[in-house]
């Protein structure tokens, strides 16, 4: 129990430190918008026909926030909504320009974010890097889990 602790509190540290480095380069290049906005924008040009759904499983949050924030994004001109012709019960998003400029803007703030950090990657030890990865996968599939379980308790 007090490794699984210490390695918890390792990665939090790890992630405090990593969300403290970007916050002012995000806050200041993306002033204008919310952090949830600007994942939600990502998300939604990231995955072909995206609807309310999917949004809420890939960014784990309520279906009730995603409705929400698409409004709101709808709103300021970030994104669209539109029906297949074969489906027209289901809604799904797509980004406007001005929500395409702010996706590019965060995927090039994430490359410098992630050029800033490949030094510590490239002096990895490889096989000790995947193995961390595998355990993560590992940890990752059992959180799924919970969370399928859980919302299977919901229903």
């Amino acid at each position: 129990m007090e490794q699984q602790q210490a390695f918890l509190d390792s990665l939090s540290t790890l992630l405090d430190k990593i969300n403290w480095l970007d916050h002012a380069v995000l806050a200041e290049q993306l002033a204008d918008f919310k952090p949830a906005e600007v994942h939600t924008i990502a998300f939604i040009g990231g995955h072909q026909d995206a609807n309310v759904t999917a949004i809420a499983n890939g960014l784990y949050v309520t279906r009730g926030a995603v409705s929400k924030m698409t409004r709101r994004l709808i709103t300021r001109d970030l994104i669209s909504r539109y029906q297949n012709p074969d489906n027209q019960k289901e809604v799904y998003f797509r980004l406007t320009s001005k929500g395409e400029a702010v996706r590019a803007t965060h995927a090039r703030l994430h490359q410098q974010f992630n050029q800033r950090d490949a030094p510590v990657f490239e002096q990895a030890d490889p096989e000790q890097l995947q193995q961390t990865l595998a355990f993560l996968n590992a940890y990752n599939q059992f959180l799924d889990q919970q969370i399928s379980r859980d919302k299977t308790i919901e229903s």
